[in-house]
């Protein structure tokens, strides 16, 4: 990781100091401490060539870092990107796995944003989503299997792929939540009016804020809302999730969700959310 000018600027003179010959305790003229004294300005001039070498080298290493990444053998990451790079209704060369392309690319064909392969017991599961207005949705029916067709041909020979995009997840959740009545009033609302729901834009910014696929984390979640201006303790009475006609299941530490992303029931979250008045802590 590339040091910073001051730290590279303080190695140069601190080797510089440490010399019995130019250092600071002989008779070397590099002794000036004044902040324009021209070897002090050289050894800034050395430390931002220096920091651009170090900052170039970062940028190399995670440019090759990506390209290893999606190298043969095919990693998961490798049908990530791949399945980003689908482009819906656009034919793709016989033994090829790359399209043909001609600048510039029409993204409106890019359909697929968000993407996730998860290695299961003899099958690779390729999770998709849109953005449909901003927000994340499955990919419809055609999409999905102009999708599959894709992968299937590009993929290794013997591995088993599942394609999938389907409805978020449903999050259901009972809270309590005990709150400053200098901020917040009893139905929850800021008292400025600025903000008439607070804990529950900050649950749908924290739901937006997950990586695709990635874990739901309870105690994550109320961290977060503990931090909204006004509240005082989140008090967890249930929270359960379920995705498509599946029975609801309970969350306890941690959640994956099955379609790679949650949201909020809100019907639900309103029934079940109670706001009691807390002193100072």
């Amino acid at each position: 990781m590339a040091r910073t000018i001051a730290q590279i600027q303080k190695s140069i003179i601190d080797a510089k100091n440490a010399d019995t010959i130019i250092g600071s305790g002989g008779t070397s003229p590099l002794t000036s401490t004044s902040n324009v004294a021209i070897w002090l300005l050289w050894t800034y001039i050395v430390a931002v060539c220096q920091w651009t070498l170090e900052n170039l080298f970062d940028a190399h290493k995670a440019e090759v870092n990506a390209l290893i990444a999606n190298q043969k053998p095919h990693t998961l990451q490798w049908y990530v990107s791949k399945a980003k790079a689908f482009q819906y209704g656009v034919t793709l060369p016989i033994d090829r796995d790359v399209y043909v392309i001609v600048p510039p690319i029409d993204t409106s064909v890019l359909i697929v944003a968000y993407a996730a392969a998860v290695e299961l017991t003899s099958l690779v599961r390729i999770k998709t989503a849109q953005l449909t207005g901003g927000v994340l949705t499955p990919l419809t029916g055609g999409q999905l299997t102009s999708l599959a067709a894709y992968m299937n041909r590009i993929k290794d020979a013997g591995v088993r792929l599942q394609v999938t995009s389907g409805n978020a997840d449903n999050l259901q959740l009972a809270l309590n939540i005990f709150y400053d009545p200098l901020v917040i009033d009893e139905i929850g609302a800021r008292i400025d009016g600025t903000d008439l729901t607070p804990v529950k834009t900050a649950i749908n910014l924290f739901l937006d804020s997950l990586p695709f696929n990635g874990l739901f984390i309870l105690n994550f979640l109320t961290d977060a809302l503990q931090a909204v201006e006004g509240v005082r303790i989140v008090q967890v009475v249930n929270a359960q999730a379920n995705y498509g006609t599946t029975a609801y299941v309970p969350i306890y530490v941690e959640y994956v969700p099955d379609a790679g992303y949650l949201v909020l029931d809100e019907a639900y979250f309103d029934a079940n959310v109670n706001y009691l008045g807390h002193g100072v802590i």
